[in-house]
């Protein structure tokens, strides 16, 4: 029998719960991070047998789990069937070298993925026990479209999304601010971490408690685990064994998206190294290098608008997995096994005049097209295998996620490419509808006002 899971903080004061509370709750009661105790593993029987299957069956064998006894089988199937009703398409570039596209999903966001499972758990459980909750979340561009379309019309919960007035394209801002009914859309006067700044101080407010505030941004549980089961699919998909370990390219601003491929390594997938490639917010590369962590702020705007972290929040989970303790401001209580993390880990920054080379580069060479986050993460394991002399050939299995359709950055790419790109389905006709959010100053005061006085 299975030990079960429980979830503790990583500020390791506060007690440790069960899925569905750290579900419900979203942050730690001591404004830490829960992380499950202990990760479940995964045998290469599993992995085997995971295959042929469906996207879908791999996230019901995956999240069972993770969550125990805490939903019964015959529903968490039902709700992974349901969220999960579009493709992954894995796309061969060259060799054995593979885009894993996680662009397919209603808001042609990799956020898709997490956003729609964590909504039906969350919804279900909130039916169960005849409860309301606020969700509050700040996106720096594509979060907040997943949060809006997985959230929309769900009962017994209504959503309030933080974004940085100046920082997301107008279809980013559009996914959002088109829904309406249980879905409010704030533009807030700064930048990404100012929201980020504001949900975490929501949170952390007693004068709120009455508002049963939770969060849907990658800091809550139930929007992070369904990020593990894409790295485990990818493998079934194109390994040829346990014994043919990949290597995974992440664009990676707020760390949601690397830490869900770290909890599948540590639950056994073989992965030889994850490549973290961020944009010229650069504070993990460099800390990496120096073995000092300082936060960039403000953050640094560059065309790959969702990776424009200073201080990505899933920073004290990583730190948390390799036994180390950062609290939320980003100070290091306690050092993790930086020799591990370095050996496990290849951090580099690629800035945007590079990122729009790779864009180029690519389309002309093998005549595919990237957007920005997808040319960070795949130049970011060029660079590795640049690094690394001899891990580029061509029997070594390596997967860069495009983590946004190409669509979502029209000016981007007709700039680069010098042509149009045709919308997906999920994108068509969001000029046509009206939008509808408010606008904000970088106050707290007034932020904390305004959600009294539209939820008390």
């Amino acid at each position: 029998m299975p030990c079960k899971i429980l979830y503790y903080s990583t500020n390791r004061k506060a007690p440790k719960v069960t899925f569905r509370e750290a579900l419900l709750k979203g942050l730690a009661p001591d404004r830490g991070l829960f992380m499950p105790d202990p990760i479940p593993s995964i045998s290469a029987g599993e992995l085997d047998s995971y295959a042929g299957k469906p996207y879908y069956e791999i996230a019901f064998e995956v999240g069972r789990k993770f969550l125990g006894d805490d939903i019964p089988d015959k529903d968490l199937y039902r709700i992974a069937r349901d969220a999960y009703n579009f493709e992954v398409p894995l796309e061969r570039v060259y060799e054995r070298k593979y885009i894993m596209h996680l662009d397919q999903g209603p808001t042609a966001s990799f956020k898709d993925f997490a956003a729609r499972l964590m909504g039906r758990l969350m919804q279900y459980f909130l039916i169960k026990e005849n409860r309301n909750l606020l969700i509050l979340t700040a996106t720096s561009g594509d979060t907040g479209s997943a949060i809006a379309n997985a959230f929309y019309r769900l009962e017994n919960i209504k959503v309030v999304v933080l974004y940085p007035e100046k920082e997301v394209t107008d279809r980013q801002r559009r996914q959002m601010t088109t829904l309406h009914e249980n879905i409010q859309i704030i533009a807030l006067r700064g930048k990404f971490d100012d929201c980020q700044a504001m949900v975490k101080r929501a949170f952390a407010d007693g004068e709120l408690t009455c508002l049963n505030l939770s969060s849907a941004n990658s800091i809550n549980i139930g929007r992070l685990l369904p990020q593990a089961m894409y790295y485990i699919y990818t493998f079934a998909r194109l390994s040829k064994g346990y014994d043919d370990p990949v290597i995974f390219s992440v664009p990676s601003g707020n760390f949601g998206n690397l830490m869900g491929g770290l909890i599948a390594m540590k639950m056994g997938l073989p992965v030889k190294r994850f490549v973290v490639a961020t944009n010229e917010n650069d504070e993990v590369p460099v800390y990496w290098k120096t073995g000092s962590y300082e936060i960039i702020s403000p953050s640094i705007n560059c065309i790959s608008s969702a990776m424009n972290v200073g201080h990505p929040s899933n920073m004290a989970r990583v730190v948390s997995l390799y036994g180390g303790i950062m609290d939320d401001s980003g100070t290091i209580h306690k050092e993790p096994d930086m020799e591990r993390m370095r050996r496990e880990m290849y951090a580099v920054s690629i800035n945007d005049k590079r990122t729009k080379q790779t864009i180029k580069e690519v389309y002309e060479k093998y005549g595919v097209i990237i957007e920005p986050h997808g040319a960070v993460g795949w130049e970011g394991l060029m660079e590795d295998f640049r690094a690394n002399d001899g891990d580029g050939g061509e029997g070594q299995l390596s997967v860069s996620i495009e983590s946004a359709h190409p669509a979502k950055f029209p000016e981007e790419i007709k700039e680069i490419l010098g042509k149009e790109i045709s919308l997906p389905p999920s994108l068509r006709g969001l000029e046509d509808k009206k939008e509808q959010y408010d606008v904000l100053d970088n106050d707290y005061d007034k932020f904390k006002n305004y959600l009294k006085d539209k939820y008390l």
